[in-house]
């Protein structure tokens, strides 16, 4: 069985392609090749953001169910000591 990559290792070997290919010394071949990986590599990271959206949404829900918002945002949280958003 494959091992799943994470997050920031499909991001990194995202951006070493986007390099690769930015470059403009690779092969046409190559470059389809490469792009196959990368959108691979782009529905990794899409699922990985979307599972952590909704980890997220689950820990700011409130006791009645329902997720804390403010004016059609979610509730914004301070950190104690640097008094800044954590989702600014």
């Amino acid at each position: 069985m494959k091992e799943e990559i994470n997050f920031e290792k499909a991001f990194e070997r995202l951006d070493e392609i986007l390099n690769e290919m930015n470059d403009g010394k690779v092969s046409l071949d190559s470059s389809l090749k490469l792009f196959e990986e990368a959108n691979k590599l782009i529905v990794i990271c899409q699922k990985n953001l979307l599972d952590a959206e909704k980890k997220i949404e689950i820990l700011i829900k409130d006791r009645n169910g329902e997720p804390e918002i403010e004016n059609g945002e979610p509730k914004k949280e301070f950190f104690n000591t640097a008094q800044k958003s954590i989702l600014d």
